[in-house]
């Protein structure tokens, strides 16, 4: 790893673009994140939209050891800045991000955006300008009455390039609502809009290494009870069961066997089977926004972790 002391003399004397790590869950993202952030003296902001709550660490998976390396603490931000039991949106997302991100930059540190939350991700690396404009109550009222074909049927009849998330009735009526906005206001200029220079790389592990990396660390957070300790201290401690079923899969399921409505095998065989599905769920996300125009450098999954760390060093400073 000696060539990383000579790439940290010439990255410091610039300040840098954002780095963006993405990848499915268990595809080695906080590790390779941290070891990148301590070879570009740099620090991460994790794009996570759970990692943000305190006490929520093994069912988040923020793997808090691996920002230590060789006694060296790597300063990560949005992580535990909430308290569990609060909702977090895209919105504040946007600002906390950027807020990390000055700081950074004033440091003249790199600032590396790490995670697998991809309206996250997306959210800071397209347009802020979604956020400006106004709710439409009377538009949303009608919407809601509408079954979700018929909405995404209004959506297709716009004549827009613009990517809107479609997985839920209440993110297609948003877009649908930004859409007619434009339409009535085709003099709307953004405020504030801030353009940040990024590049992306991604990594994306086989399917069966994928399936074997999940299976593996859903067994670690399970040994010693340590996940269903965690989930039983968050109920202790006021957080209502329905909180936690927003909160993802882990929590749901482990609270669901906490509370008698499935035995432990039950749990384990349906969080397990759910977790393939979301990482595959993250995939089909990460290539629409390909789709989209975003141009993801996907890192060969056979490189080791110090050819990982070289290949970015390689192309970052080669832009």
């Amino acid at each position: 790893m000696g060539v990383l002391n000579l790439f940290l003399v010439i990255l410091n004397d610039t300040k840098s673009d954002l780095i963006v790590i993405l990848g499915p869950t268990a595809s080695g993202k906080t590790q390779l994140a941290a070891h990148l952030a301590k070879a570009l003296y740099g620090e991460i902001i994790s794009a996570d939209s759970r990692q943000v709550y305190m006490g929520m660490d093994i069912g988040t998976g923020k793997d808090l050891n691996e920002y230590t390396i060789d006694n060296e603490t790597i300063e990560v931000h949005l992580i535990n800045n909430k308290k569990a039991g609060e909702k977090y949106n895209i919105a504040e997302f946007q600002q906390d991000f950027l807020n990390s991100y000055d700081r950074i930059q004033e440091k003249s540190k790199t600032p590396i955006l790490c995670g697998g939350s991809g309206l996250y991700l997306q959210s800071v690396l397209q347009d802020f300008w979604q956020t400006q404009i106004p709710n439409n109550e009377p538009l949303r009222e009608y919407l809601s009455l509408l079954n979700k074909d018929e909405i995404i049927e209004k959506v297709e009849k716009h004549t827009s390039n613009l990517f809107f998330d479609k997985s839920s009735k209440k993110r297609m009526i948003r877009g649908l609502e930004i859409l007619e906005y434009l339409k009535e206001n085709t003099d709307f200029i953004p405020k504030g809009k801030k353009e940040i220079p990024f590049k992306i790389f991604g990594l994306n592990p086989s399917l069966q290494n994928r399936r074997n990396n999940i299976s593996k660390r859903l067994k670690e957070r399970l040994e010693n009870n340590a996940l269903i300790d965690e989930v039983k201290t968050l109920l202790y401690n006021g957080v209502p069961s329905e909180t936690l079923n927003y909160y993802g899969l882990e929590y749901k399921y482990v609270t669901s066997y906490i509370l008698g409505v499935q035995n432990y095998s039950q749990m384990y065989s349906k969080l397990e089977t759910e977790i393939h599905r979301f990482a595959k769920r993250q995939m089909t996300f990460f290539r629409s926004m390909e789709k989209k125009g975003f141009e993801i450098d996907w890192i060969p999954e056979s490189y080791d972790l110090g050819q990982k760390l070289n290949y970015i060093l390689k192309k970052t400073l080669n832009k």
